[in-house]
């Protein structure tokens, strides 16, 4: 059990007295905590830990120390019942999610998560958090949030406002899904308690988007590989990329950006899928060969396949920027291809990987096939995936009924 104590610290303030704390210790470890009081030697009396009557209104100020104590007391006594084997860091950890308030507030623990993305590179994460936090603060004008205050009704409020000014599920999905994941890493670094979660009674799974995932057909895909853009010289690179991404499974436009020559050898590519961390190795075929070997006479030098990072050594921020200068571009292209090629679908990067998963779909492959050349973790996924995807065959399929 460990022992509490108030006590007089040794640093003496200005007016001559002492400032006063409360001391946990357990196992020779100590943690102190500090009150708003301070005492003089001759006002205090160690054995208690206590005001004597030459302090003013010494009763009163007793009984306030009193309740540090018990507060203590509390804590140790959950502990002793949840986790007999606690630690100090443990009771410290409790005592001041419990008893600080000012450690539970919101905005100061996101801005930490925050912080802690972009010197981790994870420039995009830190973006969807800095936004997600911008549109809590609006909503919550500006004012102190407490981990308690965000609660199911506090959710529901924020949602009503956010369809209030225009937005969509899926849109109003990414914020709360931002606002979940702040809350877990705020119970798992003992910020707040796992009792005040409120996602059990708050559920996500209502704002799924429901705009299909677009893909394009194996027609569509073989008339942009087979596009002549003689008189396109600026779609070069944008034909090439989703040629490249087509091929290689869907490789998405950031593991492109980021591919290096020696990732490439022995008639494989090898990579690290940079939002699932899984390990691809995919094996050259003739297009991305003859692409390869474009880049090789036509690039820019240096460690990189593509002519995207113009540099090397640029951090992650100069990375993230220069990925949203490039993607704008590309994506608007696409979109210039696919009107050369009589295509009326409003494509974008990502449609590449779905259609990928769509044409091997449509050339009869099997689900688990799919999954694994997608890097999906389970079946679940990829036929969640798969149904969202072109319904030319389900079309086709009813053409024999008539």
């Amino acid at each position: 059990m460990a022992s509490i104590k108030i006590v007089l610290r040794k640093k003496k303030l200005a007016d001559g007295s002492y400032p006063i704390f409360l001391r946990v210790t357990k196992e020779r470890q100590s943690k102190f905590y500090k009150t708003p009081f301070s005492s003089k030697i001759d006002e205090w009396v160690v054995t208690t830990g206590s005001f004597n009557k030459r302090k003013d209104n010494y009763v009163q100020n007793n009984r306030l120390l009193l309740k540090f104590k018990q507060r203590a007391f509390k804590v140790i006594t959950e502990l002793e019942i949840d986790t007999p084997d606690y630690s100090i860091y443990d009771f410290d950890r409790k005592y001041r999610v419990t008893y600080n308030p000012i450690k539970q507030d919101v905005f100061a623990f996101w801005n930490e998560i925050i912080d802690e993305q972009k010197r981790a590179g994870r420039i995009g994460n830190a973006k969807v958090n800095y936004d997600a936090q911008t549109s809590v603060k609006i909503f919550n004008k500006f004012q102190r949030l407490t981990f308690k205050e965000l609660n199911p009704n506090f959710l529901n409020k924020y949602e009503v406002f956010l369809r209030s000014r225009g937005g969509t599920d899926g849109g109003i999905g990414v914020k709360m899904r931002a606002i979940r994941a702040i809350y877990n890493m705020a119970i798992q670094r003992g910020i707040t308690k796992e009792s005040h979660y409120p996602f059990r009674a708050y559920k996500l799974s209502k704002l799924k988007g429901k705009a299909a995932k677009r893909a394009l057909d194996f027609n569509e895909v073989m008339s942009i590989i087979n596009l002549d853009i003689t008189d396109y010289p600026h779609l070069m690179n944008t034909k090439n990329y989703f040629v490249f991404s087509f091929y290689t499974r869907g490789m998405n436009f950031k593991d492109m950006m980021e591919l290096e020559w020696e990732n490439i050898h022995s008639g494989y590519i090898y990579y690290t899928r940079s939002k699932t961390k899984g390990n691809f190795s995919i094996k050259i075929v003739t297009p991305v060969q003859d692409i390869l070997d474009y880049y090789k006479l036509n690039g820019r030098g240096t460690k990189y396949v593509f002519p995207i990072l113009l540099r090397e050594n640029l951090d992650h921020t100069q990375i993230a920027n220069r990925k949203h200068k490039v993607l704008g571009i590309y994506n608007r292209q696409l979109k210039e291809l696919a009107k050369l090629c009589g295509i009326e679908k409003n494509i974008s990067s990502y449609v590449a990987r779905h259609s990928f998963a769509n044409c091997l779909k449509q050339k009869g492959v099997a689900t688990d096939i799919i999954s694994e050349s997608l890097g999906h973790q389970n079946l679940a996924i990829t036929q969640a995936y798969l149904k969202e995807l072109d319904n030319a065959i389900l079309d086709n399929a009813v053409q024999l009924l008539l």
